[in-house]
């Protein structure tokens, strides 16, 4: 466990699990020890040794894809809180929701709140959450590019989820992404403006790089 994040209003606390090397965050609020767990990749008593101190109060998912969700039924028997995640995805789960999040929804957890943002294309559900100037993005955005992507169609997706609802954040938004390590809002927006300037081979897609591809 790694704190990546620590204020007078927001802890939030970095595992890397499974054989994915997958993150699971731990948001939690200094004053009311409340927390929230987002994404269950492996290790369930890691994480629930994490949990200890804490008030948990929800399990949010980024997205459905086995290497974020292996934990899953493990931790939603054992810290009986509410499971959520967004429609398009709650099919594909191990463990039914108990809540379905939309764009723009918020969530309290104790004094704070996070912003629900859908930003698909890496699957159709993908969320990412924001908190205070900190955005935990899950497989939507890396330091470097965007999720991996099946098609051309789930490309362009994923792009305008990007430029639409992530690059417009202010450029000292914190992006911890759910695998490897963070990176600085204003990097990304200098790099995808380099991607944007060029011409780019037809049915593009995949494992992309801003500045190679």
């Amino acid at each position: 466990m790694v704190v990546v994040a620590k204020d007078d209003n927001v802890r939030i606390e970095r595992l890397e699990l499974g054989a994915y090397s997958t993150n699971a965050y731990i948001v939690v609020c200094p004053k009311t020890r409340d927390s929230v767990l987002i994404d269950a990749p492996a290790e369930a008593e890691v994480i629930i040794n994490s949990l200890r101190g804490t008030n948990p109060r929800y399990i949010l998912l980024t997205h459905s894809h086995m290497d974020h969700t292996g934990a899953l039924v493990d931790l939603h028997a054992k810290l009986k809180v509410p499971l959520a995640a967004h429609t398009l995805d709650a099919g594909n789960l191990p463990s039914p929701p108990e809540m379905l999040l939309g764009d723009g929804d918020t969530i309290s957890v104790g004094d704070l709140r996070l912003t629900v943002m859908h930003t698909m294309g890496h699957t159709p559900g993908s969320l990412c959450f924001k908190v205070s100037r900190y955005l935990i993005s899950g497989d939507t955005i890396f330091p470097g590019g965007p999720g991996n992507t099946r098609s051309e169609a789930d490309f362009r997706q994923i792009v305008e989820s990007i430029t639409e609802k992530i690059l417009v954040l202010p450029d000292d938004t914190l992006v911890y992404p759910g695998h490897g390590e963070a990176t600085v809002l204003k990097k990304e927006k200098d790099e995808f403006a380099v991607f944007s300037s060029r011409p780019h081979r037809p049915g593009l897609c995949g494992d992309v790089r801003w500045l190679s591809d």
